[in-house]
């Protein structure tokens, strides 16, 4: 008797709607509000951090809001969901029956591919691509990470602490900048990106290749932040986040109130509230920075608590998710509107004669056009037109 044995697979098919925790799918799609904010403003100033250096009326709340709230805090969510992500994609594969090669060859590949798509991204969109950087620590992650166990990963929650106790140190060397601080007072400026300044598209595409590998290096080191988003998946925080009600309320007012008390000071300046010099600024760009880091544990605890709350999904809530479920489609949506919207060599918009306004009007409006887009993909069973291709080429 011949026994013909099928072949075995090292993949499953997607996870269905059933299987999917509505936390980090809320998280992804609302936090792609903060991260259109931030780069919206970087295209249309031409610079970072992308605020008025002389503001008036509102757009001095404007960039305070932006400082305190959006500026170095939004990214990071990103960073811890990518590494919960990593863990959640190697659980369903290994609960179909996959071996541990066959999950590293997906995750691998799936890396690999990412940097693809972060290059094509960076070289014909923007410079400020963190694709390629996440392929990048992805690869490191599968390769050095995803395997350990429990004692190794509180390694992750060490590293954190001591970051902790570098926002206290830095803190209280800003607060010396400031109280020193007697020369001519220094306005927030930003930093020129000159791809983003060209009068041509060939122009700034020469520019992009010339950035972007400066930009990737500089943020490879989130990958501590990539990590603990490793070990909250594995103790798997947001599937269940009743049963860690404790744990995400104190990491949501740690960390939420360590990341915006350390971007106040900048936020102060950035409205022209509070008049430093150029050391005392320097001395709270670097607060604002490494403060900033905490945003991503703080904000991901934030909307673990409130789905909790959630009684019902109401239309909002499935709207902005079904962006979540498709938030590569949703991020590489917003470059393609900013080069069309925003660009000296497109239509250059400039609303209400403000650049202030019009970043943020274009950022809440793109996120909005992105958030009905992708929930009218979701009813149709529709994953996203990047999300399907990264899929054809990792299977």
């Amino acid at each position: 008797m011949t026994t013909t044995l099928t072949p075995a697979v090292d993949h499953r098919g997607p996870v269905t709607g059933r299987e999917r925790a509505l936390a980090p799918d809320l998280i992804r799609g609302a936090m792609l509000l903060l991260i259109g904010l931030a780069n919206s403003a970087n295209f249309a100033f031409a610079g970072q951090p992308g605020v008025e250096s002389a503001p008036h009326g509102f757009e001095r709340v404007l960039n305070f809001l932006k400082l305190t709230f959006v500026d170095a805090r939004a990214y990071p969510v990103f960073a811890v969901m990518f590494g919960y992500g990593l863990v959640q994609l190697a659980r369903r594969q290994r609960s179909s029956g996959a071996g541990t090669g066959a999950v590293r060859r997906i995750l691998l590949k799936r890396n690999a591919w990412l940097i693809a798509f972060g290059l094509a991204h960076a070289s014909l969109l923007y410079f400020g691509d963190f694709l390629g950087a996440y392929g990048v620590v992805g690869i490191a992650s599968t390769l050095f990470l995803l395997n350990r166990g429990d004692k190794f990963h509180r390694i992750a929650l060490g590293i954190w602490a001591l970051m902790a106790v570098e926002v206290l140190v830095v803190g209280a060397m800003a607060v010396l900048a400031v109280v020193d601080s007697s020369g001519p007072a220094h306005a927030l400026t930003n930093s020129p990106n000159p791809s983003l300044d060209a009068s041509s598209y060939l122009g700034s595409l020469v520019d992009r290749l010339h950035e972007y590998p400066l930009h990737m290096a500089s943020v490879l080191p989130f990958i501590v932040i990539v990590w603990l988003g490793i070990w909250a998946a594995r103790k798997q925080l947001l599937e269940n986040p009743a049963a860690h009600k404790t744990l995400l309320t104190r990491v949501a007012v740690c960390c939420l109130g360590l990341t915006f008390v350390g971007g106040l000071p900048l936020a102060l300046v950035g409205a022209g509230w509070l008049h430093v010099d150029q050391n005392a600024v320097d001395a709270l760009s670097l607060l604002s920075h490494v403060s900033g880091m905490f945003g991503g544990p703080g904000y991901v605890a934030l909307f673990g608590l409130l789905v909790m709350r959630l009684r019902k999904q109401s239309l909002p809530v499935r709207a902005i998710s079904a962006l979540g479920q498709r938030s590569l489609s949703g991020y590489l949506f917003q470059s393609v509107s900013w080069m069309v919207l925003l660009a000296p060599f497109t239509l250059d918009l400039d609303l209400f004669g403000s650049t202030a306004y019009t970043a943020a009007l274009v950022a809440i409006g793109v996120w909005i056009v992105s958030v009905a887009g992708a929930y009218a993909m979701s009813l149709r069973s529709y994953r996203g037109p990047a999300e399907t291709l990264l899929r054809r080429l990792v299977y």
